[in-house]
């Protein structure tokens, strides 16, 4: 199973956003005198990696400045992680693809060489791949909340109403800790303000324009950056997008029918294997075995892998295992460790579900914990929530029905809801006419496919290509000839399909 962010409003126009949208760009350098030249001027020192992998891959790696507010360009800097690999044959090269891995939080450093993997040769000369560790986050400067493995993200509101206060107690805390230790930095980390990184980013490596690769969130950077710097968009690729008006609180509650959708959908599955993995012959059945394991688990938790998994973790720990559908033998087999353990047997805890409680119950300091933290502060920056707990509890209790695994987990208090103050720079309405190929696979548990057809209308211009798949991220996660024939061509000579277009799968 791959690491998958948990996470996916108040808008201003788009004059005030700085430099006009239809403003002209006078060279790649000089920004008409809006006192960032001094960052866009500033050279680049390409050299190793802090991870020797990213290092071994061929990637370079180096840190540029920018301001922690772009309104004040005299103010206080940020570090910003960056990394590159080159084009394999300069002579083919036709400029820079920046790109993110999504989240909120999720470090791309290692993002040019998982795509230089996946592309075709005749891509990966075309281009210097460009990736970023956003502010805030990993070799960035971090935003450093100091929480952890008690945090808010772990916690499914169970039936009663103490364990709600539980879980209110618990965002109320994750919130108090981020302004308690960075009150002048997490106020910053917001969409707009990364896509005004990522505009100097292109600026400092000479390039007048930029090609784009986003999936999940980087769908909504991508589509940010496009509606803020139009004319320097050169080929843009959204795989996985959410529906922006939606960001990030009602997608999020969308992904609990979706994910009730995945888990039956692998019910199916396993069903027609009962003889393999023994969890009930028809999807009803094992529906109910699962449901069960969560009945337990909060009467009493599974101990396994060193860790005890409760009612509260146990929604959690499925909703990471269910966002692929090549996964489907993988997760059967972690349904029946679960299961045994639950009876009290003696079990092999298989590798992929070590690592997954291991990332679950990661405490203070792990890269783990910082992530959530940038994470967290990232959704905060970009929208307003509503801040009435009987919101809430209204939302969990009236989900329990149609949605009994994810439900609770999906509508759980946001920590936003005890957020200081209001966004700075909450996000803009996306609608434009940027040209942009977006991807979209039809059972996505994280972004819906009806929300990705919601961006498909933002982006006038965009063309949609579908993939009847269970799966999130598809160039890179969901091996698929057609979308990556359709990618690669884009990237190569620019060329979009005539229309909307569906893969076979």
């Amino acid at each position: 199973m791959k690491r998958i962010s948990v996470l996916g409003l108040v808008f201003l126009s788009v004059a005030a956003l700085g430099p006009a949208a239809d403003a002209p760009v006078p060279s790649s350098r000089s920004g008409g005198g809006d006192g960032l030249d001094r960052f866009r001027n500033q050279s680049v020192d390409w050299g190793m990696c802090a991870d020797a992998s990213l290092t071994a891959s061929g990637t370079e790696c180096a840190h540029l400045t920018v301001p922690l507010d772009h309104g004040r360009p005299r103010g206080r800097t940020l570090r910003i992680a960056v990394s590159r690999i080159a084009s394999a044959d300069p002579a083919r090269r036709r400029g820079i693809l920046q790109t993110s891995p999504g989240g909120p939080g999720a470090r791309g450093l290692g993002m040019p060489a998982d795509l230089r993997r996946v592309m075709s040769p005749e891509v990966a000369a075309a281009y210097d791949i460009i990736g970023m560790d956003t502010r805030g986050l990993g070799g960035s400067t971090p935003v450093g909340c100091g929480l952890g493995r008690s945090s808010w993200l772990l916690y499914a509101p169970g039936a009663g109403r103490a364990e709600f206060g539980a879980s209110v107690r618990l965002s109320r805390e994750d919130a108090r800790r981020c302004w308690r230790n960075a009150p002048e930095l997490v106020p910053h980390l917001s969409t707009r303000n990364i896509a005004r990184d990522v505009d100097l980013v292109r600026a400092v490596l000479g390039e007048r324009r930029t090609s784009w690769f986003g999936q999940s969130y980087g769908t909504v950077l991508g589509a940010t950056y496009a509606q803020m710097f139009p004319r320097r968009v050169d080929r843009l690729i959204l795989d996985s997008a959410p529906d922006p008006a939606e960001y990030p609180l009602r997608m999020v509650r969308r992904q609990g029918p979706a994910n009730e959708g995945a888990l039956d959908d692998l019910a199916r599955w396993a069903a027609s294997r009962d003889g393999l993995y023994g969890l009930g012959t028809t999807p009803a059945a094992v529906r109910a075995g699962i449901e069960r394991v969560i009945g337990r688990a909060a009467q009493e938790p599974i101990r396994i892998g060193g860790h005890r998994i409760s009612g509260h973790e146990l929604p959690l720990l499925l909703y990471l295992s269910l966002v692929d559908d090549q996964a489907n033998p993988e997760v059967a087999g972690i349904l029946r460790v679960l299961r045994d353990a639950a009876d009290g047997h003696a079990v092999t805890v298989p590798p992929v579900l070590r690592a997954t409680l291991d990332l679950m119950f990661a405490g203070p300091g792990s890269d783990q914990a910082a992530d959530y933290a940038a994470q967290l502060a990232m959704i905060c920056a970009d929208a307003a929530v509503p801040r009435d707990l009987g919101h809430y509890r209204r939302a969990v209790e009236r989900s329990r029905l149609s949605q009994p695994v994810f439900g609770p987990l999906t509508h759980a208090p946001f920590p936003c809801a005890f957020w200081e103050q209001e966004p700075l720079q909450p996000l803009i309405p996306i609608g434009n006419k940027v040209p942009a190929l977006q991807i979209q696979a039809t059972g996505d548990p994280r972004t819906t496919y009806p929300s990705g057809l919601r961006m498909h209308r933002a982006m006038r211009a965009s063309r949609l290509v579908t993939l009847p798949a269970r799966a999130h991220t598809v160039y890179l996660s969901h091996p698929d000839d057609c979308v990556r024939r359709t990618v690669d061509t884009y990237l190569l000579h620019g060329t979009l399909p005539a229309g909307d277009t569906r893969c076979p799968g």
